[in-house]
């Protein structure tokens, strides 16, 4: 791992705003956080996969080269994108109420995702360290601050509804892109899903699902809210439960 003077990784120094400002060179008006918003509109429009260190100077309207004098890799200035994509998280004021708290944390976050799929598609590197994605995890940490649970409880709960949620972003957007492809609605795909299953599925042999094909389960798509929600009180009826184990013991 790459480090700076300071002994921190490079990539998280150019997120801290840590590393010297390079001088003069031959793109003056060149910033970093040009750069990084540069990189943004390349994936908006075309994806992570069309964000290249050319592709961006392109963009940014400066040279290749120039750009290694800021961003010393492909990997670093994605992770400089997600950061400053995601921002900060909005005010989560809840009166105290841990649930309330984490639901709003929860939606703020799926939203952010369904607002910047393309963040879905970088890769996680490594545990949260840049300014914005701390800011997330202390706001989710924050809703818990009245339920009496340990550090490291708070903690795994933050990280399980973290992977909870862009999990279901991703294949919302996945449906969402595969949808589009077949130049269909969503309840048109799920119709034609159910009615091909009906043609497959041997009840003798896969009784289980039969019996949900036959409840017409499958004839109609659910509302991707409901099904966010259904999954979210899930995890948050077990962290309730933990709370109140916790005050019993």
């Amino acid at each position: 791992m790459e480090l700076d003077s300071a002994g921190v990784p490079a990539n998280i120094a150019a997120a801290w705003g840590l590393r010297e400002r390079p001088g003069k060179g031959p793109k003056p008006g060149l910033t970093l956080d040009g750069i990084v918003r540069a990189g943004i509109r390349v994936a908006a429009a075309d994806g992570v996969g069309a964000v290249t260190m050319s592709r961006v100077a392109a963009e940014a309207g400066a040279s290749t080269m120039a750009l290694y004098r800021y961003v010393r890799a492909k990997d670093e200035l994605l992770e400089l994108m997600v950061d400053a994509a995601i921002g900060d998280p909005p005010p989560l004021t809840s009166g105290g109420d841990w649930r309330a708290g984490l639901i709003a944390w929860s939606w703020a976050c799926r939203e952010l995702y369904m607002t910047h799929p393309w963040t879905l598609r970088v890769p996680v590197s490594g545990p949260p360290a840049t300014p914005h994605q701390l800011a997330w995890m202390d706001a989710g940490l924050a809703a818990m601050a009245q339920t009496g649970l340990r550090e490291e409880a708070k903690l795994s709960i933050v990280l399980l509804l973290t992977m909870y949620v862009r999990n279901e972003a991703t294949v919302a957007v996945d449906m969402q892109t595969a949808v589009q492809a077949l130049g269909s609605s969503l309840d048109e795909a799920m119709a034609a899903y159910g009615k091909l299953l009906k043609m497959l599925v041997d009840p003798s042999r896969f009784p289980a699902l039969a019996r949900a094909i036959e409840a017409g389960v499958l004839d109609r798509a659910d509302d991707p809210d409901e099904e966010f929600v259904f999954g979210l009180d899930r995890i948050l009826d077990g962290v309730g439960l933990l709370i109140a184990q916790r005050a019993g013991g």
